[in-house]
């Protein structure tokens, strides 16, 4: 069985940082793009940061410069540091990872984690 699990969310002052970690677990060849994509009540879910295999990375344009990304291949980990934090990033946090089971018969693509809360207050 292959699933991703997030951890790190919580309640942070305005200003604060905050960590997220991501774990794809299971039976896995490969792990190509992995990120971490937001939801607000309301909204629509959005891209936040996203790193390729390979490192290169991209972020949304509102948290560049206070956000970082980084991965762990050998651990099939993927981090989200989160500094400067401002109300408007409360969210609700999912990890994405697009994942190459062993198995042929399990299935290949983009896995989602169950999403970890993220609360900044003013």
């Amino acid at each position: 069985q292959v699933q991703v699990i997030e951890s790190g969310g919580g309640l942070v002052q305005a200003g604060g940082s905050l960590r997220l970690s991501c774990r794809a677990s299971g039976r896995i060849f490969s792990i190509d793009n992995m990120g971490w994509y937001r939801q607000a009540p309301g909204k629509q879910r959005e891209m936040v940061a996203e790193t390729t295999s390979g490192g290169d990375t991209n972020y949304l344009h509102s948290v560049e410069g206070r956000f970082t990304i980084s991965r762990d291949n050998a651990k099939n980990t993927v981090y989200l540091q989160m500094n400067s934090l401002k109300p408007e990033d409360t969210a609700v946090y999912y990890c994405n990872a697009d994942i190459r089971p062993l198995s042929l018969l399990v299935r290949s693509g983009p896995y989602w984690g169950q999403g970890t809360q993220v609360t900044v207050s003013s």
